[in-house]
């Protein structure tokens, strides 16, 4: 399966006619009302005036204060959902006073390391208000998430927003925690299950499309690979006894966003329908909310260049424009500075009046799936439905996902399509502008590459701010909170009420981290540079 869009196929290498009849629409999606089931014409059966989406920035840089800062400005800039993505040390689960941290502390995201790291970050955020979402490993963030909301006075159980789970893939495709498959699932089964029980307005289950997509993926691929992880999880809840319709109402997929504008509208349709069939067909469920999947979107980083800055405005754009009307229930528009850096205060602004000019001033959201019934746009979602459902039985033919993992097949997989979307801008198969079309010399291409090669330096001084912060706590009491996560991981009990009392107690995330490894016969330090404190 190519990844190229021809003049006669889609990216996903999906052939299409000159135009579309009535005769190419297949009967079962006539006469579906919006907030319906399948649902494919989206969650709800009313539009709002403006703000039909959460509007939001990827967010996260330096220290937990300076991330504060750029949160809050965002806020009052009109940003209504907080999205925060951590730096490579934390997302890794190192502290930032391990040797092999220093050059990419805060760099990539914000630095956090321990209880008052969360403090920091979200000190004067609404939490009552507000969602907050983070690219963080969930294991870490939603006991930190509790112990802010503690300390801030708001009660757990009304916390929204979400944190994205990936099992399947960290290990391949982002960043590695370096703990074995069965350890990666278990993690993140117990923070479903934690949330289903104490946080039921927060989407503990998130399935990320969008990180692993950016290797190169198409539609097709990505969506099959989210089902595929999905799936897997839902059994393994429902396997510890928690009912499909106590966490299926806060699944939501985050999915990714690029530049071919009908295939991408078709499919978060498709994306919808294929959830709502499976979470009734298959696990029973019943509740309404359960059906109808939330679906969130990051327009493509990977589509943006290095090459004509200004272009990457126009990309996001169009992006955010078919999400819009595809019904995303939140938006994140990736800034034209991201081939260079994480989001400047200029390039988080754009972004953000982007997304507020889309909403207030075009009126394209001000009717629900406004190309439903379009002959062209509801023949791609019946395909692309049918060729993500007969991705995902391939894929799961192949055997177990660990057997998968183990074996390489995942990272061969995500290998072969970066190698063949790259060879494609190569060889002019995927056409580029600015890089392989319509180019201009560099020494004119000047436009916003003054801001975008602003140049971020690592935050060095958190190494003696954490190594002071670790001299001072009653390190007696941080290490029987750790022997505690090492007996709830040793002997299945869920892991988030431990961490949440060793975050309390002072241990830092580097150490929870590793004393997890060690319960799972690994070392403490898969670097040999720290010893167990326990």
């Amino acid at each position: 399966m190519r990844g190229v869009m021809t003049l006669r196929t889609t990216r996903s290498g999906i052939p299409f006619k000159d135009f579309y009849s009535a005769g190419d629409w297949q009967s079962q999606g006539r006469g579906e009302a919006p907030g319906t089931f399948p649902y494919t014409r989206g969650r709800r059966g009313n539009a709002l005036p403006m703000g039909n989406w959460i509007q939001r920035e990827l967010s996260g840089e330096g220290d937990a204060k300076r991330s504060n800062q750029q949160l809050l400005e965002l806020m009052a800039h009109g940003q209504n959902g907080l999205d925060i993505i951590v730096d490579s040390p934390t997302g890794s689960l190192i502290d930032p006073d391990h040797p092999l941290a220093a050059k990419a502390i805060g760099t990539q995201g914000v630095s956090v390391c321990h209880r008052q790291d969360f403090l920091d970050l979200l000190r004067n955020i609404p939490l009552d208000k507000i969602s907050v979402s983070a690219s963080f490993p969930p294991l870490f963030f939603v006991p930190g998430l509790c112990l802010a909301a503690q300390a801030y006075g708001f009660p757990r159980n009304i916390l929204r927003g979400s944190n994205v789970l990936n099992p399947f893939y960290s290990e391949t495709n982002s960043l590695g925690v370096n703990l074995p498959f069965d350890a990666r699932v278990r993690l993140s089964c117990d923070v479903i299950e934690f949330c289903a029980k104490e946080m039921p307005r927060f989407h503990a289950l998130v399935e990320d499309t969008y990180f692993f997509s950016e290797s190169g993926l198409n539609v097709i691929e990505e969506m099959a690979l989210g089902f595929v992880e999905i799936r897997h999880l839902v059994r393994e809840v429902l396997g510890r006894g928690v009912d499909i319709d106590a966490f299926a109402p806060r699944i939501a997929i985050v999915v990714n966003c690029g530049t071919d504008f009908f295939e991408e509208i078709a499919k978060i349709r498709a994306t919808r329908r294929l959830f709502a069939r499976m979470m009734r067909d298959e696990y029973g469920a019943k509740d309404p909310r359960s059906l109808s999947v939330i679906v969130t979107s990051h327009t493509s980083g990977l589509s943006l260049t290095s090459q004509q800055l200004a272009n990457n405005i126009v990309r996001g754009t169009i992006q955010a424009v078919s999400l819009a009307l595809a019904g995303a229930h939140a938006i994140e528009i990736s800034t034209f500075d991201e081939p260079y850096r994480t989001p400047t205060p200029e390039s988080h602004l754009v972004g953000l009046r982007t997304q507020q000019i889309i909403d207030i001033e075009t009126g394209i959201a001000r009717v629900v799936d406004p190309l439903g019934g379009s002959y062209f746009v509801e023949w791609l979602t019946d395909e692309i439905e049918r060729r993500i459902w007969n991705m995902v039985l391939e894929i799961e033919a192949r055997g177990h996902p660990r057997e998968l993992d183990e074996s390489g097949w995942f990272r061969e997989f995500f290998a072969d399509k970066m190698r063949r979307y790259y060879q494609d801008i190569e060889n002019g198969q995927r056409p580029v502008v600015g890089v392989n079309i319509h180019k201009v010399p560099p020494e004119t291409d000047l436009l916003l590459r003054e801001i975008s090669e602003r140049k971020m330096r690592p935050v060095q001084e958190r190494i003696d701010a954490v190594k002071d912060f670790k001299g001072h706590r009653d390190f007696a009491r941080s290490k029987a909170a750790l022997r505690k996560v090492m007996h709830s991981a040793k002997f299945g009990e869920n892991l988030l009420p431990a961490t949440i009392d060793a975050f309390a107690a002072d241990a830092t995330l580097g150490e929870i981290a590793g004393v997890i490894r060690m319960a799972y016969g690994g070392p403490y330090d898969v670097f040999g540079a720290w010893q167990s404190p326990i």
